[in-house]
């Protein structure tokens, strides 16, 4: 029955954004799954006008609820992978920072997001960074090959949370580190408002309170896990279904998390290495 379950919801939530996919100019109605896409709004969840001036248009969907470029301290030659890539925003924007020996890999559920995000990579040119279709809870990543997970506002909208963060923790290196925007719950969700499917693919009815994202990260086997509710949210979270209360119920967050383990950086580490 629960498998049942999260394969409705996956349906639920594919259909909405495949429509949003197949839309051109502005993304859907209101929501962190779409309020208005104007540079206003992204200025708002933190990105900077050059940001928004780097990427072709219609990859800026004005889907997400944050910035998690702004907490990920990319470096040059790391790979990223990119949790519900959409259009492919956030990938081009990491791709900037790692540079032309680093690597982006989106990972979206969505064909129709996933065909955006790749014709939106041939008129940047940009090489370095490749979309693949999947879920997240089966993400097609080895083992052990990325240094840093971004994600925004899209770890809500999967089902089973808890196998989210132990692919995460699969694919990610030794001290590998995860970097999300995310919306999580600052009061009870009223059932009508939890079962509504406009609720579900609008990033609210899936939200999980910031102790139950820690919870969840902890189990995964994460460490130094943080957790900021922004309070300033609400601002424009009360235009996401308006009417709804939905400002009273969720916020959005940054979550940060690091896999155990560190790489070897001491010289003579360094250098037994290449001895072996």
């Amino acid at each position: 029955m629960a498998t049942e379950t999260h394969d409705q919801t996956r349906t639920t939530v594919r259909d909405h954004y495949a429509k949003i996919a197949e839309k051109s100019g502005d993304a859907c109605a209101p929501g962190c799954c779409g309020a208005t896409n104007t540079p206003d709004f992204s200025l708002r969840l933190g990105y900077s006008a050059e940001e928004l001036a780097a990427v072709p248009e219609g990859a800026n969907m004005g889907l997400g609820c944050g910035n998690p470029q702004a907490i990920a301290a990319l470096r040059a030659g790391e790979t990223v992978l990119d949790l519900g890539s959409g259009g492919g925003f956030d990938c081009f924007l990491a791709a900037r920072q790692v540079g032309p020996e680093g690597r982006v890999i989106g990972v979206d559920m969505t064909s129709e997001m996933i065909a955006k995000a790749r014709e939106n990579a041939r008129k940047l040119d940009a090489t370095t960074v490749e979309f693949r279709l999947g879920e997240i809870e089966h993400l097609p990543v080895a083992d052990g090959t990325v240094d840093a997970i971004i994600s925004n506002c899209v770890i809500n909208l999967a089902p089973d949370k808890p196998q989210v963060f132990r692919e995460a923790l699969r694919v990610l290196k030794a001290g590998g580190r995860l970097a999300i925007a995310d919306v999580v719950t600052v009061a009870e969700i009223p059932a009508g408002l939890r079962e509504s499917a406009e609720a579900l693919s609008g990033c609210i009815a899936g939200a999980r309170s910031a102790a139950e994202v820690e919870a969840m990260l902890v189990a995964a086997g994460f460490v130094d896990i943080r957790v900021n509710v922004r309070a300033e949210s609400r601002a424009f979270i009360e235009d996401w279904a308006p009417g709804s209360r939905a400002e009273d119920y969720v916020a959005s967050a940054t979550i940060e998390a690091r896999k155990p383990g560190a790489a070897c950086c001491a010289p003579s580490c360094c250098d037994g290495a290449k001895a072996s």
